[in-house]
Parts: C-alpha cells; structure tokens; sequence
C-alpha cells in the first residue's frame, strides 16, 4: 500500500478517483472550497492536464457530507470562497483596466479552455447568464473608509490566479461571482437527502414511484408488522411451544425492541432461517436429546451415593453439620426427580450447587475420599452443561427480522413512503437492478464530479452506491470522485460508519492518494506532543490504531503532521504553560472506576478554578506579541477565561461528576452531547404534572386532587410550605385552586397548551423565580418554553388534552425517541466552560482541554447484544450470541475505535491539553493502555515509571495530579447592571399596513358625506378562510337546528357558515368540477364529514342536493353587449364542471402607495351603477400592501373572469333574490369595491403574464354569486363585465400615478 503524498490544491488532478487523508485541524473545508473554485474556473490552458475536462456550474458539482448543519456550513464556505476569488480575479481588474486590454492591446479570446460564461452548460436550461442574476454579488466589494488599509489578498488565489492568461481575469471573475449566487441550487448535501432526489428525479431509471413520502419516525409502521407477525407465526402454536416464546418476550411490542435495532443491518444475519413452529420443534427434540444424555449415569450414580453416603456418616466421616441428613435426602432427592422426569434443571439452592462439587466434598471430608468421585464431578460441570443445551431465541428473532423486513418493504411500497434508511437501500437496489447502467451513466452525466466530505464516516451501502455510479477503481477523464476523510477520525461505528469500508476505498484508490499534511489550528507544541504520542504508539506490533498485519503492512499508518503554529501563547504568571501534561494517580493497587472518577474529578476541577482565578487577576492568559521592530515589540495579554475552557468526557456519568465539582468551585459549565434533549431536561416532568392538574381539576375524585396538590407542590410552581398547609386547613382557599385550574382548562381547549404554559409562567412568576432561584434557571425557563412550543405543535396531531399528556410522558420516558428536540442554546452557554462528548466535540476546536477521565473504559460483554465485528474481508457480522473468539474480536474492534476517540480527544485544543491517568482494573485493554504499552499488563507500581518511558524525548509534562483544594473562582462583575427598555420620543414617520378588502370600512353615510378616519388598521387576513369570515362577520347568526323545511334559505347563517360553504366549493375545485360532479361517492364521504363535524347531520340531504346542482348548473357571465350587467342573454353561460382552467383560491399582493379611500370609493362609484346611492368608505389612506384571496379566477373562450361564493340571506324564499336584490346586496355590503379589486389583480397578473394581453380583449368581468339564490331565474349571479376604464384608472390610482389617469379617462372628480 502506497503512502500519500502532500496535497497541492493548485495542482491536484480534478478527474478520476482520488483519496484525500486530512488529519484533524488540516483545513480540509478550506481545501474542498478551493477545488471547488478549479472545478467552475476550469483548466486555465488546453495543455492543463490537471482540470477537469470543462468548467462546471454549482448544480453539476455534487458535494455531500454527513449531517444538514454540516452541508450549510460547507456550503456557506464554498460560497464565501466562490467571491473571494472573483474579488482577487477582479482586483488586477480594478486596480489598472481590463488586464486582457491593456497587456494585449485589444481584444483577446483567450486560450479554448478559458472559462467563458457564454457557453457554460446549465442543469436548468439555457446558460448561465440566463439562469443566475447578472448584477451584484454574494457579498460586494466594500469601499475602503479613509485610512482604511486594504486587505490583503489570500496568496493562494493569487498563485491561482497566475496561472491564467490575464485577458481571461474578467470572464473568470464574472464565472466566480454568478457561481457564487447560484449556490442555493447548488448540490450540496447530506447522503441521504441525494437519494432521495435521485430517486424521485430518476423514477423510472430507479423503478421507484414518482410520489415518495418521507417518513422520519417508522416505529408505528415496524410495530404494526411485528404485530402482523405474531399473529400469523405465534397465534398457532400450542400452549408449550407458546409458553417457550413467551419466555423471551411477553408481547409484539417486548419483540419489537430488539428486533427494531437489526432491522438495518438483517443483511448481516446470516442465511433465512425456518418458521418458528420448525424451529421450536428442532430445538425441543435436541435439547430432548442432550438432556436425556446429560440424566443418563444418574441413575446408577444415586443408587450408589445415596447408601455409601449414609454409611459414611454412620462412621462420620465427613462434617455431619454440613451435609445433614435432610440436606442430603432434598438435594439427593432433587437430582433423581430430575433425571427421571423432564424437568431441565434440579431444583437444588445455591449452597447445594456449591457444596456437591469435588471441592465442596472435600472441605468435609475427614477420612479416605467421598464416594462416586464422578457424580461430584459431573455435578460441577453440570450448571456449564445446561447452559449450553441450544435455545431458539435467535434462530427466532433472526427469522421475525427477516419477514419483517421484508414485510415492511411491502407495506411501504404499498404506502408510498419510506424511512431515512430506506433511501439508501432502494438507491442501492437500483443501482444493482436491470437498469443499473442507464442509471449509473444518468447520475454521472447529472453530475460529473462528486466531493463526499467525511469519507470515514461512510458505510458499505454510502460506497456501494458511489462506486457503482464513479467506479472508484477505474479512474476516468470525464468523471471525478474525490473521496476526503481522516480514518483516524472514524469514530462513529454506533451510527453504522465503518472504519473497513474506508479501508477498502483505500485499497480501490492506491496509488491515488494525497494527505493534507499542516497543522492550522493548533500551536507547534500542542501538535509535536501529539505526534509524539501516536508516533511511540505506531511502533508497537499492531500499530497505533491496531491495523498492522503480522507481514508489517499497515492500512492505517500514523503520518506525524506539520504545525503552522499559532500567534498567542499560553502562559502564567509570565512562563509558557507545557501544552500536554499528563496526570497520573499514584497507587499500589489497581483502582476502581468510581475511585478514579471522584478524585480525577476534583482534581481537575481544583487545577481549573486555579487557572481560572490566575486569569480573573492578569497572571495567566494568551500573550501576543505585537509586530514591529525587536525593541519596540510589546506583549499584550488576553486574560484566561472559562469559555477557553473544555472538559472532554465519554458520557453522562462523567459530565456529572466533573460538572458537580464545578459547580462546588463556583464555575458554571454547560453540557453539549448528541443525546441532550429537551425532553430529559428537569423541568419537564414538573410539567407533565402542571399539565396533568390542569386535565381534570373539577374531576370529583381523590385523584384528581392529588395531582393539582402535586402540582402545587413541584419546585418552580413555588409555594411555600405555610401556603400548602393552608390550603389543607382552608376550603375557600382550596376551591380557589380548583377554579384557578379550571379556568386553566379552558383555556387549554380555547387555545391551545403553549398559551396555558405562558399563563401558568405569569401567575405563579416562574420566569422571575427560575432566574433567581435555580442555578441553571435561564437554561430551565428555554427549555419550559421549548418545550411548550413542541407540545403546541405535537397537539395538532393528537385528539384531546390527556393524549398529549400521554405524548409527553412517552417523550421523558424515551428522550432519544424525538430526532428534534435538542436542546436550544443559549447565548450565555458561549461564557461558560464546556461539558462536551468526545464525539460530539468532533470537528470543533477549544483553546485548552481537559481529559480528566481519558483512562475509562469500558469492554464489550455478553450482555452488548447483538455484537458487531468484522471478518477478514472487512464484512460486518452480526453475533445474537457471544462465545469467547466473538467477544474478543468485538473487543479489538472497540479498542481500534477508542483509539480512534483519544486521537480525536487529543486534537481539539490550540494550546493545552491536560490527561488525568489512572492505573485502573483491566486498563491493558484501554486505549490509554495500548498507547503507552501496546496493551501489555502494566503493574500499577510501573505505571508512572512506563508513562516517564512515554513522555522521553518529548516536551510532554509528567507530574502528579493536583491537590484537590476549596479554591473558589470569583468571576469579575458585570461592568454596567441593564437598564429600562428605551422608549421611542418620535412617531413613525409613515403609516405602513398591510390591508385587505375587509379592512375597508364604511360608517353607514351614504356617498359625500364626512367621516372620521380610522385610526386603527384592521389586521389583515392571512388565509382564505379568515378573508371569508371577516367578510361575513356582520351577518345574522343562528344556527337553525329545529326548522322545519329543510331548504338552503334556511341553513344557518354568520362566519361559520359561510366558511362552511366555502370550504365545499374549495374541495371541488382543488379536486376538480367535473371530477367532483362525477364521483359522488368521494362528494358523499366528503359532507359526511364536515356536517359531522359541525352538528348538521340534518342537513346533509339539502346541502348534497344543492352542491351537485350548483356544480352541473350553467351560471350566466357578464354581457359585453349594451345591456344590463345582470340580464344575462341565451347562450352566455357556463357550468363549474365545464371549466378545465383555473385557479381556486388565488391569492394577490399589490403595493398601494398614499391611496386616499375617498378618491378610490368615487373611481367604483362612478363606474359601477352610476347614480346610486350607498355607504361611503370611511376616510383613510391606504399605504403599504393590499392583499386578497379570489374565490376562483378562471378563462373561458379566452376571457379572464374573477368569481366570488356569497353566502348572505337575503330572505326566506328565491322572491328575495331577485336581480334588483342582487344589485342592493351588492351596494349594501360595499362588493362592488371587492369586484373592482379583484378585477384589478387579475388585470395586473395578466398584464405581466399574459403575451399580447388586451384588456378589452381578454379582460371578462366580476361574478359574485349568492349561494343562497342559486335556483333562481339569475342563479343568484351578479356579474360585471369588466370595466376597462376603471381598472386603469385604479391601476394608476394604486400605482400612485393618479394625475395622470385622470387627463387619460376624463375623470375630473378623481383628482
């Protein structure tokens, strides 16, 4: 195996395959935004054999990584490089003119490999300059201030630049920046959500379905199939057979746990294993059959021991007390009805087990030798023998995984979803399917390049499906794959990531490898002591990370990095600080883990606070020394503070410990894992009971009763010990509780629970006394709130208040089981020390860390079922069982990963990094052991003198651990306390509102008359359904249960109605007219439930009546002929269901710059029936946004019209609909204002979408229709033909150019 060579990223080849080793702290961020600069540059001449074979654009450049806030941070520094290079590309540019024009003297094109944005292939149709904006960029260049010093220009790009011709400076900069702002479309991100768009983009190709669900929590589908399965395979067995399953698992859901955690890997399970009626039948007749061998001599061996040993202590030969005569007649007694019956073990106690064993007989045995010496010897051997009979537990759950497995697949095909998992396998399966190369060459031409960040974080299927499409092994010219990752940094094997399938890219790629080889994070010292360390690791038999073969090859070498150093110093009181200093605990016998816990946590704790005090009183910090001459040159200094600090710890235990003993010193720290969720947080099971109380507070019962004195009683509520007493001793003050919690459920049911918990907070002062009283109460109010807002979300789904509960109670119970609820951080976590897990602080950095508990441990058992190893071809095997060789092959493999954990621990620091080491039980298996004595025994006497052999040669401290002391850290006070908030002393300067048609108000004067402004906007509506309630809020309500003649004259009346209606026209246009006319079993199910919903089971055959008529029913359109707007003519009309071009709901925005009402109500009115009299808008100025929902904009025969759904009562029977009623509802209500806004929309949206639009063309009109009036003679329609003259006039009124209108429509009364 080759070793790799030193990255140049100006010079790497961007095709074929390649492997890039970056060690921890290399800048590989850094190196992958500048590959992606070469790979949209492309080749700077036609002779550059390292650049791909053209330049790319973003959507062709597939870069992926391991987690979504991974992606947006690469992609945010991918697109921060794309415009630092235009910047340096466009610098020479500014500086001196065109380079290409000034150097040349004229105009040149420029080798043919230049980038050139005029002929740059697009995904998305049409060329670059097409897609992406032209002007501006990501971030513009910023004008200097005066006196302001220029920043200095990376060299990298400039060294870049060079490279090409200067006439192609501008084109490559123009390239750079329209990249740049093309990146939101860039291919960047996780693994799993690029399958997913693979597999809806190539549907075909992948032989999935075009409409796939994602479904992120699967465990209601796997339960309902492991449901499946118990009912098909164990509902026929018999009563024993049953009774043997049961033994392993009581219910579906007690088989659900285990088998939820093989369904990913089932693979690794070996081959299909038989029915469980089989199994158990197997199983039995060999267990039958060891058993029968096992009680075989026992019979003869009892019919001799039970004389001779009566004998023998008739002459006392053995201890009469300790072996009795009614201990040997039970326990003789239950080994022969074992060997005589089918019992499977003797019923004997534990003393029986140790006392009948050679041993045992021994220790009593006076004179000559116990009886049958074989029966002894059998006896101990026994408990082994039966331990071992064969069990059907994992034949079992291995079969229940398979058809599981396969059951699930099934089932979500069948329900067109899939789980996150899921995307890779089916990608996976495609790519090996029949259509595996069309698919392959599809993905490649899509993307010809592909980046994958984190390589090491991979596992079989995430190379499988990379392979198949980059075919790693066989490099080629016109397809890249760059494969970036550190090995040494694989630590994440819990999460499925394995450590062989990098290994196996490796073996694919030899010959193609190259390693980032300098150190930009941490100090030269820092990064020497870690080459030290890992450096004497790598020279012991199997290497540092325990890959060395017996023949000497090593897939997994240490390759010691350079250091490019920092420019501060960690110092105290005046003197460098060693930047790794180990700890050891001197002791004569190995300690335990607890010991080793407790003191290393109060030493380290005492060392910080010391450090920490130090820093509070200027002796210890970061010295810098300022640049200029070597007299002049000064060294300031940045004191130390916790937020430099890090303690690194392996999990929950450890965080506890060492945070407790902070806290003792007066030091705040904050603990960051992956498993930090909200839901385990403390206050979370007190709301659980607040929210209990408040469920059921006038609930007759003593339950009841206790849970609101539980709640009362939990910590943040507050009341005092007097004040719960008083409550015992007073009923008035008791039933105040109760009601107080009363009103508290109604407002839940009102509202919803976020406001319940908000309500909660302001009467019992909870945010005030968190803050005050609790240590960590700004974390505990964030998460109160947190979790109010996840609960408020939650009951959207659940039905009822004590589903919720339940929700809750299952979340605290099983934190990890919600993906989303991590905690939120806080602003003041960054000032505080940090309690972060090793794999957590992966990828982060730290100024000093502390490992206090690195020597802990802890060894695969028998009971980390099932266990995962490897076998010589690097395939995972998965082992239900652990025999001995498994177990120790587990083991090395745990060992090669916390190896890997200690060198991602020793990596985070820039400056220190302290070690707290212990000579602990079985520490030759940690890898703290292999690192200093290749995992050989160290005697704990030798342990301190072993890590002196460590530390040689070195600039590593080795000194005892500090005394733990009471030293207390005084952090310095706040400079200045908060004061008030600030209030305004001027007005706004505008009035700036959004508004709708409903905001528009009349004060009941007819037109001409003054009125007052209104002084506050009506808030706007922010869906279709409020718009229609606003409109109708003034209608009569009732609710009309007990009328006799069902007609829709009658159907109840106000906003809920209204919307009612709506909601049904709404249905059949979203899912078609003529398809809702023509199904009425989907129009019959559909009212069945809304009128269940809203109590009105009466009216469902009236409603199914009208509804079906109105959709088959030609309704009349506005006239364009000389005659009455609402006489419509024969043959101008058209039916919902004969429409096939529309919008339901179409929602509009417009400006509306300084609109005076006044001047708008005289524009409508004087177009819309002239003449007549109605309410006046009240005066106001409308400036801001005008927004509205049309009920439905449809064409027909070419013309646009606008269609509103009304549903007034206008009377009790279809005299009341008449046209002239029509009109005065219309007047009435002030809708011809709506008609003329809509028509104004739509005339707006035409005008920009339509090519050639002509209002008098294709300009229809306004349809307002009554529902209530639709089987009258007019349908209950009021249609407008759309009034050109007016709709410009108000396009000019709104657009803020009113003058102008008025000279062009004559309107001298508008201005």
């Amino acid at each position: 195996m080759s070793q790799p060579a030193p990255l140049n990223p100006l010079s790497l080849p961007l095709h074929g395959s390649r492997l890039i080793e970056a060690s921890a702290g290399t800048g590989k961020t850094f190196t992958i935004a500048l590959l992606y600069v070469r790979l949209v540059l492309g080749g700077h001449s036609v002779d550059d054999d390292t650049a791909f074979v053209r330049p790319l654009t973003p959507p062709e450049i597939l870069v992926v990584t391991f987690t979504n806030a991974a992606t947006q941070e690469l992609r945010e520094r991918i697109r921060n490089r794309l415009v630092e290079a235009a910047e340096v590309f466009r610098a020479e540019d500014e500086e001196g003119g065109a380079p290409g024009a000034s150097r040349s003297g004229g105009h040149s094109t420029g080798p043919e490999n230049v980038p050139d944005d005029s002929g740059i292939p697009a995904i998305h149709g049409g060329q670059m300059s097409q897609v992406a904006p032209t002007d501006g960029f990501t971030a513009p260049p910023r004008r200097l201030a005066a006196g302001e010093a220029p920043v200095a220009l990376d060299p990298l790009l400039l060294e870049l630049r060079d490279q090409y011709d200067p006439a192609t400076w501008p084109a490559c900069s123009r390239r750079l920046a329209l990249a740049a702002e093309w990146m939101d479309e860039a291919a960047v991100s996780t693994i799993h959500s690029w399958c997913y768009r693979m597999l809806r983009e190539h549907a075909f190709e992948s032989g999935s379905l075009f409409s796939l669900n994602l479904e992120n929590d699967q465990r209601e589908l796997e339960q309902e199939v492991v449901r499946d399965y118990w009912r098909s395979f164990y509902y026929p067995l018999d009563s024993d057979a049953l009774g043997i399953v049961t033994r392993y698992w009581k219910s579906p859901d007690d088989l659900h746990a285990p088998l939820q955690r093989l369904l990913p890997e089932s693979e690794a399970l070996g081959d299909e294993k038989p029915e469980p009626s089989e199994t158990l039948a197997a199983t039995q007749a060999e267990r039958a059959a060891q058993l029968s061998e096992l009680k075989a001599p026992w019979g003869a061996w009892l019919d001799e021991l039970v004389p001779a040993l009566e004998e023998a202590a008739t002459r006392k030969a053995f201890k009469g007390q300790s072996f009795n005569a009614k201990s040997r007649a039970n326990w003789l007694g239950a080994l022969r009805e074992w060997c005589e019956t089918d019992a499977d073990r003797p019923a004997l106690t534990d003393a029986a087990w140790k006392r009948m064993t050679p041993d045992g007989m021994a220790d009593i045995w006076k004179e000559g030798a116990p009886p049958c010496p074989q029966a002894w010897e059998a006896l101990a051997q026994l408990p082994q023998a039966l331990g071992a009979l064969p069990e059907p537990r994992n034949d079992l759950l291995i079969h229940a995984v398979q058809w599981c497995r396969a059951r699930l697949e099934r089932e979500q095909e069948r329900r067109a979803e899939m789980g996150p998992n899921d995307l890779l396998t089916h990608l996976d399966r495609a790519l090996k399917g029949p259509n595996k190369e069309a698919l392959a060459a599809q993905i490649q031409r899509q993307f010809p390049v592909a980046l994958i960040d984190e390589f090491q974080d991979t596992d079989p299927i995430q190379y499988r499906i990379f392979n198949a499409v980059y075919d790693v092994a066989t490099p080629r010219r016109d397809s890249a794959i760059l494969l970036i990752g550190d090995p040494k940094q694989a630590i994440y094997a819990f999460r499925g990531a394995d450590i062989f399938t990098y290994l196996q890219a490796r073996h694919d790629t030899d010959g193609r490898h190259v390693t980032l080889g300098t150190n930009f994070r941490s100090s030269r010292a820092m990064v020497a002591a870690v080459n030290h360390c890992f450096s004497y690791a790598d020279q012991h038999d199997a290497g540092a990370f325990l890959f060395r073969a017996d023949g000497g090859e090593n897939p997994l070498p240490f390759n010691p990095v350079n250091a490019k150093g920092t420019k501060e110093t960690l110092v105290l009181k005046g003197k460098p600080l060693p930047a790794m200093t180990l700890w050891p605990l001197e002791s004569e016998e190995p300690l335990s883990k607890t010991a080793y816990q407790t003191e290393m946590a109060e030493r380290c704790a005492s060392h910080m606070a010391a450090l920490l005090e130090a820093g509070r009183q200027q002796q210890a910090g970061f010295a810098k020394v300022s640049d200029g001459d070597d007299d002049k040159r000064e060294q300031s200094l940045t004191p130390l503070a916790p937020s430099d600090m890090a303690v690194l710890v392996n999990g929950l235990q450890e965080a506890r410990a060492i945070r407790l003993a902070l806290a003792s010193r007066g030091i705040k720290s904050v603990y960051l894992s992956d498993h930090d969720k909200v839901f385990s947080s403390p206050i979370a099971p007190q709301l659980a009971i607040w929210l209990r109380a408040c469920a059921e507070p006038q609930a007759n019962s003593r339950q009841a009763e206790a849970k609101l004195r539980a709640a009362l009683a939990t910590p943040v509520i507050g009341l005092s010990l007097e004040e719960l007493d008083h409550l015992n001793q007073s009923e008035l003050a008791w039933e105040a509780r109760v009601e107080q919690f009363s009103d508290y459920h109604r407002l839940w049911q009102r509202q919803g629970v976020l406001p319940l918990v908000r309500r909660l907070m302001v009467d019992f002062d909870i945010a005030a006394r968190l803050l005050g009283e609790f240590a960590e109460g700004e974390r505990l109010l964030t998460d109160l709130l947190h979790l109010g807002e996840m609960l408020q979300h939650a009951s959207q789904e659940l039905d009822g208040e004590h589903a919720l509960i339940r929700f809750l109670a299952e979340a605290i119970a099983d934190p990890d089981s919600h993906g989303d609820s991590h905690k939120l951080r806080l602003e003041s976590d960054a000032d505080l020390v940090k309690v972060v897990t090793i794999h957590k602080s992966k990828g982060l950095e730290y100024p000093l860390v502390f490992l206090p508990f690195i020597a802990n441990h802890r060894p695969v058992s028998d009971t980390d079922l099932p266990l995962r190893w490897h076998d010589s071809d690097g395939t995972l095997q998965l082992s239900l069982s652990a025999d001995e060789a498994t177990l120790a092959t587990a083991d090395r493999e745990r060992l090669g990963e916390d190896l890997r954990k200690l060198y991602v621990a020793l990596t985070r620091a820039r400056h220190a990094t302290w070690l707290g080491l212990a000579p602990l039980k079985g520490s030759e298996n940690s890898a703290i052991g292999h690192l200093i004595n290749g995992g050989k025994a160290i005697a704990p006497s030798a342990f301190t003198h072993v890590l002196g052999e460590l530390v040689e040669g070195s600039d590593i401290a080795l000194s005892a651990a500090p005394e733990p002391t009471a030293l207390r850290f005084t952090p310095a006070p706040e400079q200045q306390a908060l004061g008030h908030a600030r209030t305004p002393l001027r007005p706004a300067r505008e009035q700036w509102w959004i508004a709708s048609y409903s905001a528009l108000r009349t004060s009941g004067a007819v037109s001409g008359s003054s009125t007052i402004p209104l002084t506050t906007p009506a808030p706007e509506p922010t869906t279709p359904q409020e718009a229609t309630t606003l409109e109708v809020l003034d209608e009569p309500h009732d609710n009309a249960i007990n009328t006799e003649a069902f007609h829709l004259h009658r159907f109840p009346r106000g906003p809920g109605p209204g919307t009612f209606l709506h909601g049904l026209l709404e249905w059949a246009g979203q899912l078609g007219f003529n398809s809702a006319l023509k199904d009425p079993a989907a129009r019959e199910d559909m009212l069945r439930r809304r009128v269940q919903l809203r109590g009105w089971q009466a009216w469902h055959d009236t409603l199914a009546g009208w509804f079906e008529e109105l959709l088959a029913t030609p309704l009349p359109l506005p006239q364009h002929l000389p005659q009455a707007p609402s006489q419509p003519s024969e043959g101008s009309q058209v039916a919902l269901r004969e429409l096939d071009s529309y919008q339901v709901e179409l929602e509009f925005w417009f400006a509306a710059h300084q609109v005076q009402t006044r001047k708008l109500d005289e524009l409508v009115s004087d177009h819309l029936l002239p003449g007549v009299l109605r309410p006046a808008l009240d005066a106001d100025t409308l400036n801001g946004m005008l927004k509205g929902f049309i009920d439905l904009a449809f064409e027909h025969e070419g013309r646009f019209y606008v269609l509103d759904w009304k549903s007034n009562y206008l009377g009790s029977d279809d005299s009341a609909y008449t046209a002239e009623a029509l009109r005065n509802a219309m007047l009435e209500k002030r809708y011809d204002l709506q008609a003329a806004l809509y028509m104004l929309a739509l005339h707006r949206l035409l005008k920009a979408r339509l090519p050639d639009y002509d209002p008098h063309q294709h300009l229809g009109g306004s349809m307002t229709v009554f529902l209530r009036g639709s089987r009258t003679t007019a349908r209950g329609v009021h249609a407008v033909p759309a009034p050109v003259a007016l709709i410009e006039a108000l396009d000019a009124l709104f657009a803020g150019t009113a003058a102008d209108a008025v000279s062009e429509t004559g309107l001298e009364a508008v201005v």
